[in-house]
């Protein structure tokens, strides 16, 4: 819920973010811009060449073990509009824990292989977070 931590890890990939706006409260959320690399990265923006931006209204926030966020794109593509529901849950496991990502309610634009990739993509870079916190302590 620290928009210093997420915009390390949210951006998928070799995406970087920006946060415009961040209100960490039931009804309330968050503005973020996702941006592409510059070069070579072979997939258009859904709001403009090299970006996608996001609203995303928390409609449950339970944590440490449950997050539900309501995502939309700013975006002029109709096929891309539209409200997702992001859920999120952490579970503490012996040696760790799990945290699980599941996306329903897809714009008909966005096809779930892509957004599966995405998110595991997400997930692989809070996992190599913790790993560096870790580490260091």
């Amino acid at each position: 819920m620290d928009p210093a931590v997420l915009v390390r890890w949210l951006p998928p990939g070799d995406m970087t973010g920006t946060f415009h706006a961040f209100d960490a409260r039931v009804g309330g959320g968050y503005r973020m811009s996702l941006f592409y690399p510059e070069a070579g990265h072979g997939f258009r923006g859904k709001t403009a060449d090299n970006e996608d931006m996001v609203s995303v209204r928390f409609v449950e926030l339970a944590p440490p073990h449950r997050i539900v966020e309501a995502v939309t794109f700013h975006t002029t593509d109709t096929s891309l509009m539209g409200e997702m529901i992001l859920e999120v849950t952490i579970r503490e496991l012996a040696g760790g824990t799990e945290v699980a990502i599941a996306c329903r309610d897809l714009p008909p634009g966005l096809r779930a292989e892509d957004n599966e990739a995405g998110t595991r993509q997400s997930l692989e870079k809070l996992s190599r977070l913790f790993e560096e916190r870790q580490s260091r302590n």
